[in-house]
């Protein structure tokens, strides 16, 4: 009988191509979570662009002075939603699953975003931004919570990666919205658009109801998707119900907790308190610009107001779609980056690339093709970190634990942060003002606060690597 040869095992798929290991289950996971994700991401990226619009026609002529502050407390508010939401639905996201709990994250999201097209005064805006931001708060812990659970490890932080990067699509598809409507608002079309009589037609109305689009996706979860068989081993095991108690009970996930937390504090901070306002920096850079232009064409006060307000519109949404493009290809990479070196040193080198990216802007943003290399930079860097929160944060935790911890990190970190919007705001309104001297506040309040991503750093050595590890499980 001839000696049979040894049959050699397949070659171990590294990188990018480990994603061949996913099933078309995976696949539809990965897809229609991220999906969600994305549409979250359009739902927090219509609100940066329609903010100054609404809160100028809400709080009226006599109060335009207050724009810029009120501007900034309404984003305060609704990160203080957004770390609420996220707290509360990441406990739920471990007691009563991943699957479940972002269903209702995502309902909650659409129909008081698209509530808020409604709003009569600043009061009820702020309020709408608030319920807005619960829903949205939630997605994220329990979306990464369920595909880290889901797919195999290997192309684990590749999925993740990607997932961050989808949030770019969703920010460019709110930009390009923006753009849209302000086309059609410098050409008049908006100007004896009424619902019955009542004037409410705007083009930052009209975006809010657009966010009521997501809601749709709950049909495909519903029936389609079913929970992590590691989640349901790890609930069966346990002898308690998973929360705060238990994760600060443990000394290892109490650490991981406290400064993972601070780990995303100081990215969300440089994000929500420092690089989405460079939206509000180019329009106060070139708002002189149009107004020379109109009066150049010769028009009128009412032309002219209609002409400066649609090209800052259409100049906010050309930000955006920059800033948006430069973060998904800076996720991506982080996901690549990560592979080999490690997720603390891409960490590293993400915090000082973000600082000095940012601290470009808000120097030396001055033209209009600054925005054509300097946006994207900033927002490859700044972004580039969370790619690294969605690979990164799942892998501090046990199951039980993992949308809670993760949840915790993300969203107290956001609690927090909803006072840098506030800062910056006094900073702009009461220390480097036109009575002090400043031509543009908005460029040295941006520059001090660059400082949150040192926190970052500091927080890295309490953290352990987690390359090349499996995710814990008890």
């Amino acid at each position: 009988m001839a000696e049979s040869l040894p049959t050699s095992a397949p070659p171990v798929r590294t990188g990018w191509a480990s994603l061949s290991e996913m099933s078309r289950y995976h696949w539809f996971v990965f897809a229609v979570t991220a999906t969600a994700w994305m549409l979250d991401c359009m739902d927090q990226q219509l609100f940066n662009l329609a903010r100054q619009s609404a809160v100028t026609e809400l709080l009226g002529p006599e109060k335009s002075s207050e724009v810029k502050l009120w501007a900034t407390i309404s984003t305060s508010v609704f990160l203080i939603g957004w770390a609420v939401g996220g707290l509360f639905f990441g406990i739920m996201g471990d007691r009563s699953g991943r699957v479940k709990t972002l269903s209702t994250t995502i309902l909650v999201y659409s129909i008081f975003t698209g509530l808020s097209a409604l709003s009569m005064t600043i009061w009820d805006f702020m309020g709408y931004r608030f319920l807005t931001g619960l829903g949205v708060g939630g997605v994220f812990a329990v979306a990464v919570a369920l595909i880290a659970e889901t797919v195999p490890d290997r192309p684990r932080p590749y999925t993740l990666g990607m997932l961050q990067a989808l949030s770019g699509v969703g920010n460019c598809t709110a930009a390009l919205i923006f753009i849209g409507l302000g086309l059609l608002a410098a050409r008049g079309y908006f100007d004896h658009l009424t619902v019955l009589g009542s004037g409410l037609i705007k083009p930052w109305r009209i975006m809010f109801l657009v966010g009521i689009v997501p809601g749709l996706l709950v049909v495909l979860i519903q029936g389609r998707m079913h929970e992590p068989e590691k989640w349901k081993r790890a609930i069966a095991a346990g002898q308690k119900k998973p929360g705060f108690g238990e994760l600060f009970a443990h000394p290892v996930w109490r650490r991981h907790a406290l400064f993972g937390l601070l780990l995303a504090f100081s990215g969300v901070v440089g994000l929500w308190g420092i690089g989405f306002f460079s939206i509000d920096l180019q329009q106060s850079v070139f708002k002189k610009t149009f107004i020379a232009e109109a009066k150049a064409m010769d028009l009128d006060e009412a032309e002219t107001t209609r002409y400066v307000g649609g090209q800052l519109a259409i100049w906010a949404g050309i930000t955006s779609l920059f800033l948006n493009a430069g973060a998904a290809a800076g996720m991506l990479t982080f996901s690549t980056v990560t592979a080999f070196l490690g997720r603390k040193k891409s960490f590293a080198i993400a915090f000082v690339a973000a600082g000095f990216s940012t601290l470009l802007v808000f120097w030396k943003l001055k033209t209009f093709e600054d925005i054509y290399w300097m946006i994207p930079l900033m927002g490859f860097c700044q972004l580039a970190l969370f790619g690294g929160f969605a690979i990164y944060l799942p892998e501090l935790f046990p199951t039980r634990l993992r949308s809670t911890g993760t949840s915790f990190c993300y969203n107290v970190g956001r609690l927090a942060a909803a006072v840098g919007p506030f800062m910056l705001g006094v900073l702009t309104t009461k220390v480097f003002t036109a009575a002090e001297g400043w031509e543009e506040p908005m460029r040295p309040a941006g520059m001090v606060m660059c400082s949150v991503f040192l926190l970052g750093l500091l927080a890295l050595p309490f953290l352990p690597e987690t390359k090349d590890k499996p995710l814990p499980q008890e």
